[in-house]
């Protein structure tokens, strides 16, 4: 077996320990441990982060074709970014009653469409649409604790623009601004790892931190969409 050969599985491997990491996330979840939780979802979403690069530089489509690499991604995304994080939602108390029934059912079952659409990759390789994030949506709400209806305005919000012509940039991916993009991404990272490790009560400085990574990461491409209607 080739290096090259043996290089591009062991892009796949990396890949697959999301599910893995996916699997710890469920099972602290089911205990309650909310931060445990989050920060297992955080190392899925570093790995997610790295995964993509690695498996073009390698070339993981000519020397290990018989993986798809996009399609477990996408299987581990869903439970990662939607699932584990939904339940997250529901079983925490942190909606009430009614309105945690309504979240759960509603953000899967958008999110199922979105996943499966065609329409998710612009030719730029930013998402259109809302990309189905709800991981870190979820952990900011953790670790700032808004009242009912932010939390539903925000969800019904973030649902409906995942079928709406809008950018999302992807942070290592969108070519543009990705200077600024990927220390940013790196830095929703540290403050969500930090957030989690602390049992959602951070500080105010990692509060401010994650809002406004957050803030960045989502309406950036909304902003390169924006300059360059102004441009024509």
């Amino acid at each position: 077996m080739s290096s090259s050969v043996i290089r591009a599985f062991s892009v796949h491997l990396l890949t697959a320990t999301g599910a893995v990491f996916a699997m710890l996330a469920l099972l602290a979840a089911v205990d309650g441990r909310w931060g445990n939780m989050f920060l297992w979802l955080v190392v899925a979403f570093a790995v997610d982060g790295i995964d993509g690069p690695l498996a073009r530089k390698y070339d993981v489509r000519t020397h290990a074709p018989h993986i798809d690499g996009a399609l477990l991604d996408l299987i581990i995304d869903y439970l990662t970014y939607v699932f584990i994080p939904a339940y997250a939602l529901f079983q925490s108390g942190i909606l009430p009653g009614i309105w945690a029934w309504g979240a759960l059912f509603w953000i899967t079952l958008t999110s199922g469409l979105y996943f499966a659409g065609n329409w998710m990759k612009m030719t730029d390789n930013s998402f259109q649409g809302f990309p189905g994030c709800w991981n870190m949506m979820i952990l900011v709400l953790f670790a700032t604790e808004p009242p009912t209806w932010t939390i539903m305005t925000l969800i019904l919000v973030l649902s409906v623009a995942m079928f709406l012509p809008l950018k999302f940039i992807h942070p290592t991916r969108t070519v543009r601004w990705r200077r600024l993009s990927l220390p940013i991404a790196v830095l929703w990272t540290v403050f969500g790892a930090w957030a989690s490790v602390a049992h959602f009560d951070p500080g105010h400085v990692v509060q401010v931190g994650l809002f406004a990574t957050s803030l960045y990461l989502l309406g950036a491409g909304i902003a390169q969409q924006i300059l360059d209607r102004l441009a024509r």
